[in-house]
């Protein structure tokens, strides 16, 4: 692994291109560019026969800057280090610190390229690549670059390392629901990489993540706690919520296909994904109306004003 160091002291895991991989990356270049260079040459060649020497020899030497030197210097900058030989091999080229190389960094690789690798055939590269600890050539020693190789065999990445046994639920009534995920890669990274930081070094990034984590959570470690026991103690409490939250009975939400029996939610709303099932409704019996029968209506009855007074009949009428 390389020994690259970020601003922020964090040790980068790059593995430096050795030099049969970048060998085979420049050899797919240069068939590519000279098959360029060579189809260009011939059609110039054609588009020019009626000039004369001097015109000639000033196509030819633009054809060669512009394909074999220019070219491939556009090719890296565009790319950010990824030529189509170093695509094929999985490579990549860096600054020194780690970060995408720029058009300047393109320009002295291609210009020095011109020298140790066209007009020497690849000797001066291949020794100095060979003498080189991380295998630079001149045009990466001066351009301030670093070949690195992308395809990192899964098997190479690094797990997070337990909290001391002591330290085991000790952070269960934490809370982490304000704890960005961007700490949590922080934390993450450093208590992996943090058996190849300078154990000063490594102290200090341990006590600023720890503030960090202190002020989201609002709970500060137990006394005498190193600040890297106390961050593997809290990201093992959190990996051991979301181990519970994703395989815990019913995590899921809701009963089976028919939601038969799935408890009810706030306010008596069934939740989310069941599908209750409605009870048969009840028949009432026919309420049976007696017919309306209309009330007789009896004969009027005439009353003698005589016989209502109690008079006795005489026969004598009234004279009119």
């Amino acid at each position: 692994m390389s020994g690259l160091v970020t601003g922020d002291a964090v040790v980068l895991g790059l593995q430096p291109a050795r030099l049969p991989s970048r060998a085979l990356a420049v050899l797919i270049d240069l068939v590519v560019v000279w098959a360029v260079y060579l189809l260009i040459t011939l059609g110039l060649a054609v588009a020019t026969a009626s000039l004369d020497e001097a015109a000639m020899t000033a196509v030819s030497i633009a054809s060669f800057l512009l394909v074999l030197v220019g070219a491939p210097i556009a090719v890296e900058t565009l790319s950010h280090g990824r030529s189509l030989g170093k695509l094929a091999c999985g490579l990549r080229v860096v600054r020194d610190d780690g970060g995408p190389v720029r058009f300047r960094h393109a320009l002295v690789r291609g210009a020095m390229g011109v020298v140790e690798i066209l007009m020497t055939f690849g000797v001066v590269a291949c020794v100095s690549s060979l003498v080189s600890e991380r295998g630079r050539r001149l045009g990466d020693v001066f351009a301030g670059t670093l070949v690195v190789r992308e395809r990192i065999p899964a098997a190479r990445a690094l797990a997070v390392p337990p909290p001391p046994p002591w330290l085991v639920g000790r952070f269960t009534g934490v809370d982490l629901s304000a704890v960005p995920e961007a700490l949590w890669l922080e934390i993450r990274q450093y208590l992996t990489r943090s058996r190849e930081l300078d154990p000063v070094v490594g102290r200090r990034l341990a006590e600023r993540l720890a503030d960090e984590l202190v002020a989201r959570t609002g709970t500060p470690p137990p006394a005498a706690v190193p600040a890297d026991a106390y961050l593997a103690g809290v990201v093992a409490e959190r990996q051991a919520r979301d181990a519970r939250r994703a395989f815990a009975p019913g995590a899921g939400g809701g009963a089976g296909p028919t939601g038969v029996g799935a408890p009810a939610g706030a306010g008596g709303v069934p939740p989310m994904g069941t599908f209750p099932v409605a009870a048969p409704p009840v028949m009432a019996p026919p309420v049976v109306t007696p017919p309306v029968v209309a009330p007789a209506v009896a004969d009027p009855v005439v009353v003698d004003p005589v016989v209502e007074s109690g008079a006795r009949p005489t026969g004598f009428a009234p004279p009119a």
